[in-house]
């Protein structure tokens, strides 16, 4: 009982450094540390010294797994992509395509945001590259400023499911999950995403056509030289998404295949047209990349430390527990762990978030269902342990970035402002609430419709 106590007062712990803005790679770090101190006074058989004695091999196992090896690679591809102007190629062929559509650039930017953001890996660095990017031609052309802003934040979340993801990386190693089976999951959710905010466009500006203005004519030349610069974007990320669905190569190839397609753009544009890569921006991109996979590297050594916390008090293990001896039904706490995520997303960055609390929720869920070697006849939610893993993986991504357009502090939304300094915070959360309800629906369809997720690993 006394170290459940202590988890207990280490879970309330952390989640107060969090509500204080402490750095979550901190906040996991100090509680994890101080928590075993604690934990070493008041059970003798847990030595202190010793267990500090392991963070040597604690950082060498979070750096050195081949599995992690594909975060900075992707990483890499992101920063170079932006630098070399294929995230501009991607917004401006897109445009190109939605021309004749009222609020055809609005839609050509959630697609964007999706194509960028699943090279990327993260909804804020898509939400920030994407608003430099599409924030300017939203304003020349004079769409509403509200509605510029909601697609932007919303569009940022799109990244995190759509293969190739980091997100989805770190959640297949955290639960043991499959990589290329987990990418096959994201598909059809991914794709239901993107169709849903496109229909909530169409619907607004049918609704209220001052939200965008007229169409503005672009010249056959024009249009062409935009859908020419879409090509290699089409053929680097098809390729990588195509070869991964059908799993001709794994993640940590395809990651090394991407970016070296994207290095060889780069170069190709700038000995085309003087543009493309460059040595300053090349340094830039590896800057920019070392920054973000040391810190997402050391988010991964700060939670395992938190791990290795929790379990000592054993309280992960006493909670999956109390809930398989509970009467609730165990749809009603999968929505709940799902609100939970939510919830805090208002608050954490999505790599954190499922190094944190997929921990707690996955071993619930397994015994909620059944245990680990259910059968999906005999399983309370009609699927096994590795059907599970994949299904809950798609649910738990989607809320986790849902929590990033959340009022009243969604992360994303604070990003957009910065980029749009001049317009309310409350303006920007109204043009984010539709993108928010859809979400919602889609939520529910992959909550009691499985097969959306699941159907591609089975047929590959």
């Amino acid at each position: 009982m006394d170290r459940d106590l202590v988890g207990i007062f280490g879970l309330v712990a952390f989640f107060i450094l969090i509500m204080l803005r402490i750095p979550v790679a901190l906040s996991m770090l100090v509680t994890g540390i101080v928590g075993t101190w604690v934990l070493s006074l008041t059970s003798p058989f847990i030595k202190f010294a010793p267990y500090l004695m392991q963070f040597k091999t604690a950082i060498w196992n979070s750096v050195a797994n081949y599995d992690l090896s594909v975060v900075p690679i992707f990483v890499l591809m992101g920063f170079l992509a932006s630098e070399t102007g294929l995230s501009r190629d991607l917004f401006q062929g897109l445009n190109a395509l939605t021309r004749k559509i009222r609020g055809g650039v609005a839609m050509a930017t959630i697609m964007a945001c999706a194509g960028f953001g699943a090279v990327s890996g993260s909804s804020i660095a898509t939400a920030a590259t994407m608003s430099r990017v599409a924030l300017p031609e939203l304003r020349r052309l004079k769409y509403h400023e509200g509605f510029s802003t909601g697609v932007l934040a919303s569009g940022g979340t799109l990244g995190i499911l759509i293969p190739p993801s980091v997100a989805l990386v770190i959640y297949a190693i955290v639960v043991e999950a499959s990589i290329i089976e987990m990418f096959q999951a994201a598909v059809i959710p991914g794709i239901i995403a993107v169709i849903f905010f496109l229909f909530v466009i169409r619907i607004k500006i049918i609704k209220n056509p001052n939200l965008a203005p007229e169409l503005v004519p672009m010249s056959r030349e024009e249009v062409n030289s935009c859908l020419l610069r879409l090509i290699p974007v089409v053929v680097i990320f098809g390729s990588i998404i195509l070869g991964l669905s059908m799993g001709l190569f794994t993640p940590t190839p395809a990651a090394a295949i991407g970016l070296f397609l994207v290095f060889v753009h780069g170069i190709f544009v700038r000995f085309l047209s003087g543009k493309g890569l460059t040595v300053k921006r090349l340094s830039n991109a590896l800057l920019a990349t070392a920054k973000t996979a040391g810190m997402i590297y050391f988010i991964l050594f700060a939670a395992d430390i938190l791990k290795g916390f929790f379990a000592r008090t054993g309280l992960p293990l006493a909670m999956s527990e109390l809930v398989s001896l509970s009467t609730m039904d165990p749809l009603f706490i999968l929505i709940t762990m799902l609100l939970i995520l939510i919830v805090l997303g208002c608050f954490m960055e999505s790599l954190s978030m499922i190094l944190v609390v997929v921990p707690f929720f996955w071993p619930v869920l397994v015994q909620l269902n059944g245990g680990d070697y259910v059968s999906a006849t005999d399983s309370t939610f009609g699927l096994d342990s590795s059907d599970l893993k994949i299904w809950f993986g798609v649910l738990a991504l989607i809320v986790v970035e849902l929590g990033l357009i959340t009022p009243p502090v969604g992360l994303n939304v604070f990003v957009i402002k910065t980029f749009s300094p001049q317009t309310n915070m409350k303006t920007i959360f109204l043009g984010v609430v539709p993108f928010f309800a859809v979400e919602l629906v889609r939520v529910g369809l992959i909550l009691f419709l499985p097969s959306l997720s699941l159907w591609l690993t089975r047929i590959f």
